[in-house]
């Protein structure tokens, strides 16, 4: 079992998850206290085509406690290297029924190229597709950023690598590019306000050029998602490159995002940060360090 994503709705407890099993197959499970759990479901195992191997990694999010939804790409061949295309599903009942956007219902475990739950057709444009993170707007519509590019391979060879948004507007799909990083891997989320959406990420090229991460970045759009500009940066002149910019569930000033940095080439130490969108960052140095910043800024949690 592995990157397990658990989520607690107003209907139980729902897990999404993967197994390696040759390949990387995605799982779900249920509990109603967290404690004791449903057997495993499969979901998806989608192959090239009959007798092939199948793979697919995914991000997953919760709206109105209780829809959760999945944005996942395809392995062909079970092979990661080429991972591609872009599906989403979602369910309202803890897993018993499952449909797609437009609430086709849908028979699970999917197991075909085609069919209703596909957003795009990568493979066809030879993209890869690496998944980030996703969101819902106000009205539930879905919501997935990634970054694609041209293979799987680091430096100049698989450029460019786009950060781009494919959002639901409640008819159709629509995909927008942010802007371009320099790996695969560098990783990002996404925050969507009713005031605009932003995506916090390590966009700007790091002291270890063509590797994991780089310099943190803040880019915001306010006609949802369709036009992004640089609001801010949020580091610079760094030793090591900054990465995996996660976003804490309801999360509060000052402990809006949070990261790690190392050396992208070589073992090296890394550190962890916490940071606020008004471009504040605080580096853990220890224990205490943490505790003083957060009593400190506890006007921010009321």
């Amino acid at each position: 079992m592995t990157y397990p994503q658990p989520w607690n709705t107003a209907l139980g407890y729902f897990h999404f998850f993967t197994k390696y099993k040759g390949n990387r197959l995605l799982y779900f499970e249920t509990s109603n206290d967290g404690i004791h759990w449903s057997e495993d479901q499969l979901l998806a195992a989608i192959p090239q085509k009959e007798g092939e191997q199948a793979g697919h990694y995914q991000v997953s999010g919760l709206y109105d406690n209780r829809i959760l939804g999945t944005f996942f790409n395809r392995h062909p061949n079970g092979d990661v290297d080429k991972r591609t295309d872009l599906y989403y599903i979602e369910t309202s009942d803890l897993g018993k029924t499952w449909n797609d956007v437009q609430k086709r219902t849908l028979q699970i475990p999917l197991l075909q190229k085609e069919n209703t739950a596909l957003v795009i057709d990568y493979q066809s444009k030879h993209k890869n597709v690496y998944v980030k993170d996703m969101d819902f707007d106000k009205k539930g519509n879905p919501i997935c950023l990634y970054v694609r590019s041209n293979g799987h391979k680091p430096g100049p060879v698989s450029g460019p690598y786009e950060w781009c948004i494919t959002r639901w507007d409640g008819k159709e799909w629509h995909t927008d590019v942010i802007t371009e990083s320099d790996h695969n891997y560098d990783m990002g989320s996404l925050f969507i306000a009713d005031k605009g959406w932003r995506v916090v990420a390590p966009t700007a090229p790091g002291p270890q050029v063509w590797g994991v991460g780089g310099e943190v970045e803040i880019w915001s759009s306010t006609d949802k998602g369709i036009h992004w500009k640089k609001r801010r940066t949020v580091t610079s002149n760094s030793r090591f490159n900054h990465a995996y910019i996660r976003r804490p569930l309801h999360f509060k000033a000052p402990f809006c995002f949070f990261w790690s940095d190392g050396d992208a080439h070589r073992f090296s130490k890394s550190q962890l940060y916490f940071g606020d969108f008004k471009g504040n960052v605080w580096q853990s140095h220890a224990k205490k360090f943490i505790v003083t910043h957060i009593l400190v800024h506890t006007d921010c949690f009321r």
